[in-house]
């Protein structure tokens, strides 16, 4: 059996089933520029974070997921009206966060975050 099974196995590609979208088709780093972190003050105290800049081949239902649960916030998924893009929005002033998990989970460099705002 030992011949039989290797033989089965050999041929199956060897990839990881959890690879990121940034190396799952060429094994390389996704091509992105900056990634812009905005704070927009609504009425009073309120304001709201917006992320714009990664790379649409990313996720960003299960990036906006995993920052929702880490920072106990709410946001959400919106398409720009003006590039046409996907952006991430969260309420409150998650600046710090949001630029602490980019870079803890990978997704972008330190060097390509640009933090904005008051």
């Amino acid at each position: 059996c030992q011949p039989l099974c290797h033989n089965l196995f050999s041929s199956l590609p060897l990839s990881d089933p959890f690879a990121d979208a940034a190396t799952a088709d060429t094994g390389e780093k996704l091509e992105q520029g900056y990634v812009h972190i905005r704070i927009q003050q609504r009425n009073g105290r309120k304001s709201i974070t917006t992320v714009t800049g990664l790379s649409q081949k990313l996720d960003l239902k299960k990036i906006q997921k995993a920052i929702k649960k880490e920072h106990c916030c709410n946001g959400t998924v919106l398409k720009d009206e003006e590039s046409g893009k996907e952006v991430l929005q969260f309420q409150g002033d998650q600046r710090e966060a949001v630029k602490t998990f980019l870079i803890k989970e990978e997704i972008c460099d330190k060097d390509s975050v640009k933090v904005h705002g008051f």
